[in-house]
């Protein structure tokens, strides 16, 4: 939701903003932070987040405001401000550019060749994720997307499973959202986690274990029943 000029509550458009101006940013809550004047992109997403960012920290902002929160503008400063009452001030010294794109419906993240066929083996083989695990189905759905495998363990509790093809933070991140939703279904609750991946990075797996997310490396070979040819000793 946006404020006009004139105090109006407007519905924000299902577009993104870009904005590219100089500006010094204060972020009002829990804590309190200052960024000073500078050059910086400010980016207002369809729903309704808004983020500023510097020519640095690869996808990272410097600060932002999650949705659901209102942005009310006024000449020289914008206030966005959540349910919890936090504000993001961002006092404009210079706009260089103002522009807005419809990006339209995002068909979502595809996945290779190999990383579709790992699911389909592990939906296939379940037990190698853990003794006594069974399939309960294959992309589960979520408000936020599917999730590739939800299982049932020995015990018979709920696990969540996410298939990589290489095991990295933004894998766990994204099971993380995943067990979140799927936590607040009480037919479901407690729901645990599998990061599964032929190879998983040591960030991923320290971000993994301090979540709670148990971590297996799958051998893409064996579960397609191909033998190695490696010479080993044993």
């Amino acid at each position: 939701m946006v404020l006009g000029g004139d105090g109006r509550s407007l519905r924000y458009p299902r577009r993104v903003r870009l904005v590219i101006a100089k500006c010094s940013v204060d972020y009002v809550g829990r804590l309190s932070a200052h960024l000073p004047a500078a050059t910086r992109l400010l980016m207002v997403k369809a729903d309704g987040s808004v983020s500023i960012h510097a020519d640095d920290r690869a996808y990272k902002p410097l600060n932002w405001m999650s949705p659901p929160c209102r942005l009310e503008e006024a000449p020289g400063v914008w206030r966005v401000v959540n349910k919890a009452g936090e504000e993001l001030r961002i006092t404009l010294e210079e706009i260089f550019q103002d522009t807005s794109y419809e990006l339209g419906v995002d068909p979502g993240l595809r996945k290779d060749g190999v990383e579709a066929h790992l699911q389909e083996l592990l939906a296939a083989n379940p037990e190698t994720l853990g003794e006594g695990f069974t399939l309960v189905r294959r992309e589960y759905m979520t408000a936020i997307g599917p999730v590739d495998l939800l299982c049932r363990d020995a015990d018979q509790g709920a696990v969540a499973v996410e298939v990589k093809r290489r095991g990295e933070i933004d894998g766990v991140e994204q099971l993380t959202r995943y067990l979140e939703l799927l936590n607040r279904d009480p037919l479901l609750a407690p729901v645990a986690g599998v990061f599964a991946a032929q190879v998983i990075k040591p960030q991923a797996r320290v971000l993994a274990t301090d979540r709670g997310i148990r971590c297996v490396v799958v051998d893409y070979d064996k579960l397609r029943g191909i033998e190695r040819n490696d010479l080993t000793l044993f």
